[in-house]
């Protein structure tokens, strides 16, 4: 029997019969390989999401990886049988935000696969078939499970604009650090620092491409003020603060993490003075996705290393307190149909 989760409402969820529903006109149906679980699935759990942005019952799931079984009229026919990764976000496609490719700002509102709309952890997902991105016919897809958030990280560093011989920072070292490390790497700075809070992801960061490794708040000598490019996934105002103090006058910052409410954020006088360039990202529009899934085809992008567990749909709950019980021992956690 197949399966798939569903969230009845904050805290209460179970394991279900799933039974796959035929693309519409449009849509393909894909037959979900596994399903990745981040800090905003806990969320969606526990209930703290914030308003409008999840949609119960549930089936939640948006870090996925497929192959397509079929397509409704109209969807390409050369589909079936594709492995691929899919966007999350479901614009509209008619406002002038997504006009001009930029989906994630969706003027009609906010609608996304395993927030608002169902997920991927189930056997199968049917969804526009527009949202979805070919991967090359050898791609490990338990690799390409992890491109939604490599495609979020993407979206920072296309805004970052790092160019080759430029000296390059990330201030957080979880899977989107890790990410943002490899996309960095590969437009070959002069120098790639990390910034983290955790000695034992060293390692990891240096075999991404790492040149330096510094802890955020060890005694010692003062982190440098004098890099071109940071990019911040660690998601705290502190975190963006160190990210700031990290750039030379001028330089270019991106924010990718999401504090909690009400935090202090960076001074206004300081990013005037020192003519800081600030963006930030939320989502992936599809520039970012289809750059990831080049980098992802072309060997540039190392996902596997960042998973320690995969984990069948009934251990939806099990996943859930690995994702958040601030483990060291614990990486990317997959769930598999």
């Amino acid at each position: 029997m197949s399966s798939q989760v569903l969230i009845e409402a904050p805290g209460t969820h179970r394991v279900e019969e799933h039974t796959p529903r035929d693309p519409g006109p449009g849509e393909a149906l894909v037959a979900v390989h596994a399903v990745g679980i981040c800090g905003s699935d806990r969320e969606v759990f526990q209930g703290n999401r914030p308003e409008g942005y999840v949609r119960y019952p549930l089936t939640p799931g948006h870090e996925w990886s497929g192959t397509v079984r079929s397509v409704g009229t109209g969807a390409p026919e050369s589909l079936v049988g594709r492995k691929v990764v899919g966007e999350g976000f479901r614009n509209c496609q008619v406002c002038d935000r997504c006009h001009a490719g930029e989906t994630t700002l969706c003027t009609a509102g906010y609608e996304e696969t395993g927030f608002t709309r169902p997920g991927a952890m189930a056997a199968t997902l049917t969804l526009p078939a527009r949202l979805l991105h070919p991967l090359p016919d050898d791609a490990d897809l338990t690799a390409a499970a992890l491109l939604e958030p490599a495609a979020c990280i993407a979206a920072a560093a296309l805004k970052a604009h790092a160019l080759p011989g430029e000296r390059v920072a990330v201030v957080g070292t979880g899977t989107l650090g890790m990410f943002a490390v490899q996309f960095l790497k590969a437009v070959s700075p002069a120098e790639l620092l990390v910034v983290g809070t955790r000695n034992d992801r060293e390692a990891l960061s240096r075999r991404f491409g790492a040149s330096d490794f510094r802890l955020r708040d060890a005694e010692g000598p003062a982190l440098p003020d004098d890099f071109d490019v940071v990019i911040e996934t660690a998601g705290s105002a502190s975190a963006a603060r160190t990210a700031a103090s990290l750039l030379r006058r001028g330089g270019r910052l991106v924010l990718t993490g999401i504090p909690a409410p009400g935090a202090d954020g960076l001074d206004p006088t300081d990013l005037v003075v020192r003519q800081l360039e600030v963006h930030t990202v939320f989502g992936a529009p599809p520039k970012a996705w289809a750059h990831t899934v080049r980098m992802f085809g072309a060997g540039l992008l190392d996902p596997l290393p960042l998973v320690t567990h995969e984990l069948p749909l009934t251990e939806f709950p099990h996943a859930i307190e690995l994702v958040g019980a601030g483990d060291p021992k614990v990486g990317k956690v997959l769930l598999r149909p």
